[in-house]
């Protein structure tokens, strides 16, 4: 291990040990800092007390400058010694003195020499817990004021650099995107150490970095941003090693030209957006790294094993990503910003993501949505006394996103981990933070919206002014990509959560509110090594959808995904596919055949299927056989051999399909307009029939562009009324027909859609990639979510005989502890239950979801919502089944 290795390592495990009664309040802060200048009264008024970005700061301890958060090494070292002495001012002084022979920071000077050794260096006092590599963590200051005062130097430097800029230097033209040379002199009396650049677009503007810490080389191959102009700015920085600096830019403007050669004339601006920014951010740890204390021990419930089952660390990989990034770019070109974001957020933090193709990522950059990324985010909406406090101060310096969606993240700066618990102890700066058990987390990515198209009344949508940052970024303005975030947010999950034990994994009480209840169910076992156990640990895995891919992607890239952990997560992927839906088959006789009624029942908390719309889907396979097995009626076939799914006239399939309007294809040239895979074009809706969550409402579905669309619906009604989170598709099957085989089925990619990755690529090699991946893997064979087979001599109901009916009685009453009710369904309906008090007032709410046909037992415990025993009484129970109530009373004798 390095020194500076060592020294880093030893100021994190520091940060693990800081005492519960450690002083942080404003207070306890002046009282150490009051203490320090008492210890070295010849430091008060120099550089240490007064930085003048930040004066009377509180920089000596912290890295934030306004006092709290994560304290830097010498803070660490004052605040292990001080519990040895009096907490009085002499006791807090000599502790400080305690450690002042401690080379806290590992720069090769103590604290004594550091703070008072003014005969021998010319820039002392400097800062005794900073130095170059720690300086980057300090926060609310502007670091070019600490940089000449970190480690004690002799020289006698105190002539900055001096910097003349030679290209771009006026009348050069450079097309976005394309690459050139910044070019360079930068001189200093003893040495420049480091070089920093900068663009913008007119004297007004704020500068954009373009890099940061370059070394002296007098050129740097700029991929010049998307953002055209006839007034360029590009300005250099040089730093010297005591901190001074010097910079010039270009005499005169140069242009930047506009990319012509796409379908619509977007721009970098287009999708340019609040939150954390590049090069705001870096420093991310390897998901390598964090592995090392959290896998390696338990595949059940360890982050690591579960993670890498998960498509979202393989975001970066995905070759279906790429072909889609690739025409994504040829349409609209720099729209890969916004795909970048969250496919690769350390590349995009970093500078990397420009050119927006994601030519230029490396390294980490291919992890992905990987640990520290996710566990460095921050809740733009600061609430006090909640959020860290440290976050006030973050959030204070950028741009604060509107709403959870597209990307629109902010990280911390500083590599300090948060996770949900507030009572971790690791060996890492670490914050409690009550976002990462919110949905609101999971929505920063999965809300996506193209902020080139506003609303403009209705489910109309039309581009708003182009070459700029749309007015909001919020999913009630902008064109719908992806709403599963607020699909959630307008269900019953999110207002009241919903008994589903199925999906509930450690949760006491079966109920399920959050993406993550789903998504991380709750498990026995330990976070890392060391760690405690912990019922509620959250399993990172992440599971969605996808199973196919894992496979592939374990195939293909075995260096980059664990085969085991890859087969682990596609098979978690399948079981969770089979709790998404229930199907209930009926099959009445009629005078010619058979009437059958599939009614598929949507049991998550978004729609059926969701997220990414292109060539997703799910559908139902009828077949129906005569006594010798000989096929007589089928409807929904698919054909492993070629991909096809046959769309007969009787077939359901669910799923969303964008498209392009008219007016907007005349516009751009792309035709007579319609349904299209063109994903960074499109402007319309024309289908959308997947079926919507429980507590759903068109209403609130129509707010965020989630209202259902079919243009085969003939009604009456809306696709789907308020409350209905079920379809039922009706067939009318032949006389000769005695057994009935239902499958719901759901595939990832479609044939269509991997061709059309294929055929529109004129880019690259990735749509024939990821076609060629397509065929040699099974053509993404679809996932059987639910299958019945009914005989139908058995099944079939007599029209002459009475049909069941719906009812609701006690089986015990009066009752102790538990009272259970029989409610029969003559069909599959919704099902809730309230109980109430002979007063009215409601005590316990549950909704039970689709129920099929038959007897049910209802089930109420005597204890009201809170989990308190309401005692005995005289009490009723209410069953609402679809739009229908029944109602009893009950008795409980105690």
């Amino acid at each position: 291990m390095s020194p500076l290795s060592r020294h880093l390592t030893i100021a994190l495990v520091g940060v693990a040990f800081a005492a519960a009664g450690s002083p942080t309040t404003v207070d306890a802060r002046q009282n150490i800092r009051d203490a320090f200048f008492t210890a070295y009264p010849d430091a008060d008024g120099t550089q240490l007390s007064d930085v003048p970005s930040h004066p009377a700061h509180c920089g000596v301890c912290h890295f934030d400058f306004s006092g709290g958060g994560t304290r830097n090494p010498f803070g660490l070292q004052v605040e292990a010694a001080l519990p040895n002495f009096p907490n009085n001012p002499t006791g807090r002084r000599n502790a400080i003195l305690s450690v002042e022979g401690i080379d806290a920071e590992g720069d090769g000077y103590t604290t004594l020499v550091e703070v008072t050794d003014t005969s021998t260096y010319t820039n002392t006092p400097t800062f005794p817990g900073l130095d170059a590599s720690n300086v980057g963590s300090v926060v609310s200051v502007d670091p070019a004021d600490l940089t000449a005062y970190l480690t004690p130097t002799t020289t006698s430097d105190i002539e900055a650099p001096v910097v003349s800029v030679l290209t771009p230097n006026g009348g050069e033209a450079w097309l976005g995107g394309t690459l050139h040379d910044v070019t360079w002199i930068a001189t200093d009396d003893v040495g420049v150490t480091s070089v920093d650049i900068d663009y913008r677009t007119d004297d007004s503007e704020d500068w954009k970095p373009i890099a940061r810490g370059l070394a002296n080389t007098g050129t740097f191959g700029w991929f010049v941003h998307h953002t055209p102009t006839v007034e360029g700015h590009v300005r250099v920085t040089a730093y010297d090693a005591v901190g001074h600096s010097g910079d010039d830019e270009n005499d005169a403007y140069y242009s930047i030209l506009q990319i012509m050669d796409g379908i619509a004339p977007t721009t970098l601006r287009d999708f340019d957006m609040p939150g954390s920014q590049p090069f705001d951010v870096n420093g991310f740890a390897s998901k390598s790294t964090c592995a090392v204390c959290h896998g390696g021990f338990d595949p059940s419930s360890e982050p690591t094993h579960g993670f890498g089952g998960t498509m979202m660390g393989y975001a970066m990989i995905d070759p279906l990503f790429h072909a889609a990034l690739t025409v994504a770019e040829q349409d609209a070109p720099s729209s890969g910003d916004l795909c970048l974001r969250c496919h690769a957020p350390f590349g995009w933090l970093a500078g990397r993501s420009n050119p927006t193709d994601g030519s230029q990522l490396s390294g980490t950059d291919f992890e992905a949505v990987t640990c520290e990324f996710c566990h460095r985010m921050v809740d733009p909406v600061y609430v006090g006394g909640v959020s860290p406090i440290e976050d006030e101060g973050i959030l204070a310096l950028l741009d604060i996103p509107d709403s959870y969606s597209n990307g629109q993240y902010v990280v911390d700066p500083q590599s300090r981990r948060r996770g949900p618990y507030d009572n971790a102890n690791p060996p890492h700066p670490f914050l409690a933070s009550p976002i990462h058990q919110s949905s609101d987390f999971c929505g920063t990515c999965h809300d996506v919206s193209n902020p080139v198209f506003e609303r403009t009344a209705g489910q109309d949508y039309a581009p708003g002014p182009l070459d700029e940052a749309a007015a909001s970024i919020d999913s009630q303005t902008l064109f719908p990509l992806e709403r599963t975030y607020s699909e959630w947010k307008n269900s019953e999950f999110a207002a009241t959560g919903v008994f589903a034990p199925e999906f509930a994994g450690n949760l006491p009480d079966g109920y399920v509110s959050s993406c993550q209840d789903c998504h991380m169910a709750d498990v026995e076992g330990r976070g890392a090594i060391g760690a405690p156990i912990r019922s509620d640990l959250g399993f990172h895995d992440l599971t969605g959808g996808s199973s196919w891919m894992l496979g592939v992607l374990a195939a293909i890239r075995p260096a980059d995904v664990d085969a085991a952990e890859a087969a682990d997560g596609a098979a978690r992927a399948v079981a969770l596919l089979q709790l998404a839906a229930q199907v209930d088959v009926v099959a009445t006789p009629t005078g010619e055949g058979y009437d059958a009624d599939v009614t598929v029942t949507n049991r998550t908390g978004h729609k059926l299927p969701t997220g990414y719309p292109e060539g997703r889907r799910m559908w139902l396979h009828i077949e129906a056989k005569d006594s010798g097995g000989v096929t007589v009626y089928e409807s929904g076939a698919y054909d492993a051999a070629t991909g096809v799914l046959t769309e007969d006239e009787d077939a359901h399939v669910y799923e969303a399909k964008l498209g392009i309007s008219p007016a907007l294809a005349g516009a751009l040239g792309a035709g007579p307009g319609g349904e299209s895979f063109h994903f960074t074009l499109n402007d319309s809706l024309y289908k959308d029939n997947r079926i919507p969550p429980l507590g759903f409402s068109n209403a609130s579905f129509d707010t965020f562009g989630g209202l259902p669309v079919d243009p085969h619906w003939e009604g009456p009604g809306n696709r789907y009324p308020d409350g209905q989170n079920w379809d039922v598709a009706s067939y009318s099957l032949p006389a000769s027909a005695r057994t009935l085989t239902v499958t719901l089925y759901y595939q990832s990619t479609s044939k269509e859609y991997v061709e059309f990755l294929r055929d529109e690529n004129t880019t690259d090699s990735t749509g024939d990639d990821m076609y060629d991946h397509w065929t040699a893997f099974g053509r993404c064979a679809p996932i059987v979510m639910s299958t019945q087979t009914i005989d139908l001599d058995v099944t079939g109901i007599d029209p002459n005989v009475t049909q069941p009916i719906l009812a609701l009685f006690p089986e015990t009453n009066p009752f102790q502890d538990t009272v259970v009710l029989r409610l029969d369904l003559p069909r599959p309906l919704p099902v809730r239950v309230e109980v109430f008090d002979s007063q009215g007032r409601s005590l316990h709410r549950a909704e039970l979801g689709q129920l099929p046909a038959g007897p049910h037992p209802v089930r109420w415990n005597g204890r009201d919502d809170h989990g308190r025993d309401v005692g005995s009484g005289v009490f009723w129970v209410r069953v609402e089944a679809g739009s229908q109530s029944l109602r009893e009373q009950v008795v409980r004798v105690r």
